[in-house]
Formats: C-alpha cells, sequence, structure tokens
C-alpha cells in the first residue's frame, strides 16, 4: 500500500485554513491552495470539542480512505485541509454521505 502524503505541521494547516478557498459541504469543510509540488497533500483536523478521541479517528478513517478512492481523479499541485462540521452529529458520519460531499465540493473547487 502506497503511503499518502500529508500535511503534518501546525503552520502547514494554518497557511492552508488562512490563504485557501473554502468550500462547506453537508458533513465536512474542504480548504484548498495551491502548492509547488506536482502532487496533493492533505490534512485532516477534528476538534476535541466535538467527541471523544475514538469517534474522532473513526471520522478521520473514514474522510481518509474517501480521499484515497478519489485521489487518482483530482488535478496535482494542491493542498487539502478537511474539517468536520460541528453542527453535525458525529453519529450521522456516514461513509457514504461523506463520499458524496467529497465528490460534490471537489467539483464546486474544479480539482475533479
Amino acid at each position: 500500500m502506497k503511503k499518502m502524503q500529508t500535511l503534518k505541521k501546525n503552520y502547514e494547516f494554518e497557511n492552508v485554513l488562512k490563504q485557501g478557498k473554502f468550500y462547506v459541504g453537508k458533513q465536512i469543510t474542504i480548504y484548498i491552495t495551491k502548492n509547488k509540488e506536482d502532487k496533493n497533500l492533505f490534512g485532516i483536523a477534528i476538534s476535541k470539542k466535538t467527541c471523544t478521541a475514538v469517534k474522532r479517528n473513526m471520522i478521520k478513517r473514514k474522510i481518509r480512505e474517501n480521499y484515497r478512492l478519489l485521489q487518482k481523479d483530482l488535478k496535482k499541485g494542491y493542498n487539502i485541509v478537511f474539517l468536520w462540521n460541528k453542527k453535525n452529529s458525529v453519529n450521522s458520519a456516514n461513509f457514504h454521505i461523506i463520499k458524496e460531499d467529497m465528490i460534490n465540493l471537489f467539483k464546486k473547487a474544479g480539482l475533479l
């Protein structure tokens, strides 16, 4: 299995969140900026106030897997940060709804 390129440092997240364009969906929000590389870097941020660590990790796994499935169809050279919308219940985190949300947001952003 190929390792995915991720944003790891706090300043990388801050740059994307401050300078990036954002698109809001039903369950997730994405922030996107261009980078100077020929690959996409992504990160996931979910607030500790949202839920317990177990549920946050469950949401992260679902987002990560959906991104992996869509990754080959996306344009290259972007930093992408996924945020979980706090207004949604964590129990409503559904794999297929997240996938539809991602597809719609990437189409809005012009990455698909």
